[in-house]
């Protein structure tokens, strides 16, 4: 597994992220990032779910969502790798997500997400997350 792939993979994840938050984002170009079922789990519990046209709406109200909680940057801090077998790593991704707070000063947020990724016809995709309690993170800064 190149590492290289998997931390240009990650930055091509962000940008589509900016765009969501711009309300510019392509969803089918979204959606390539995600292999065809995935698999996620946070505090909240464990779901599974296809690549379909389900998911691209759940992500066209996350990125509402996002953008109406004021969420104005989503940045990329860094990607660690763990090489599962030559088809298989786990990235562990750490990110800031930056919040406008309108006349409060801006709030920036780290967090880390962990990733299942899989090199599928030679191409990055995630096939799995694990995450934490982002709505008990955001209530912790006063964005909720």
């Amino acid at each position: 597994m190149e590492e290289e792939r998997i931390h240009e993979f990650f930055e091509r994840y962000r940008d589509r992220f900016r765009q969501g938050l711009h309300n510019a984002a392509d969803l089918d170009d979204v959606a390539s990032a995600y292999a065809s079922a995935f698999v996620a789990a946070s505090p909240a519990g464990v779901m599974a779910g296809r690549n379909d046209e389900p998911l691209k709406q759940a992500m066209r109200e996350g990125f509402e969502r996002y953008r109406r909680i004021g969420t104005k940057d989503m940045d990329l801090r860094g990607v660690r790798i763990h090489p599962i077998d030559e088809h298989h790593c786990l990235a562990h991704v750490a990110w800031t997500a930056t919040y406008d707070r309108g006349a409060a000063p801006d709030v920036a947020i780290d967090f880390d997400v962990h990733y299942l990724v899989q090199l599928h016809d030679g191409e990055p995709r995630i096939f799995g997350w694990v995450s934490g309690d982002e709505q008990a993170l955001l209530r912790q800064h006063g964005i909720l």
